[in-house]
């Protein structure tokens, strides 16, 4: 399988699943007029702060907490591209195109302003930016595509037990689920094709009774 292909089956399958996560949240979410577009540009000022920007103190970037907050952008991300309501394979095509291109920016912060002003200014998913913020903090499409379909999953998993209600449990023997989700999702298979089955009986199996 060529890289493209690799990356348009990945983009797919991401499109597919936050159309099921946000159905699972409401059937209408397309009609709801939720504003995605605040979601990124709050998450990019959240994880500047993972970053590091302030100039008076010593910081040190936590790369593992920035590359989740992508993550949990480019969710945002895919539900306003399906928002317009093109077809979801010219929407995967434009996204494949737009993550392998980037732009030259070399300053993170930059890239991962460009990112919010594009929320911010025109209601819009600036998938360029992320790519760029994502070559910064070293993650390529293999690395964003696993570590987005752990989180999916984990969500389903939270609305399946009690999320809503407030009767989820988010602290599993000592640990944050999201800390589970990560050693869970480096110990199987991200190839395999039920790979998110696999991670959700794995999330189960772990899940304080």
């Amino acid at each position: 399988m060529s890289e493209n292909s690799t990356a348009l089956n990945q983009i797919n399958q991401m499109l597919t699943m936050q159309d099921a996560m946000n159905s699972r949240v409401s059937e209408t979410w397309r009609d709801n007029g939720y504003e995605w577009y605040r979601a990124i540009w709050v998450e990019c000022a959240e994880m500047l702060d993972h970053h590091g920007w302030k100039w008076w103190k010593h910081q040190e970037i936590d790369v593992a907490q920035v590359q989740l907050e992508l993550v949990d952008i480019f969710h945002f991300g895919l539900s306003l591209r399906l928002m317009t309501g093109a077809d979801v394979t010219d929407i995967a095509n434009e996204l494949a195109a737009e993550l392998t291109q980037g732009s030259d920016e070399s300053d993170f912060k930059i890239a991962l302003e460009n990112l919010a002003s594009a929320a911010v200014s025109n209601k819009a998913f600036d998938a360029i930016a992320l790519a760029d913020c994502m070559r910064l903090m070293n993650m390529d499409l293999n690395e964003l595509f696993k570590q987005y379909v752990g989180k999916n999953t984990l969500n389903f998993f939270r609305q399946d037990h009690g999320y809503k209600d407030g009767s989820y449990i988010k602290v599993w023997h000592g640990e944050e689920d999201n800390e589970v989700l990560a050693k869970l999702v480096n110990s199987l298979d991200v190839t395999a094709s039920d790979f998110q089955q696999q991670l959700y009986q794995a999330l189960e199996a772990k899940y304080p009774s």
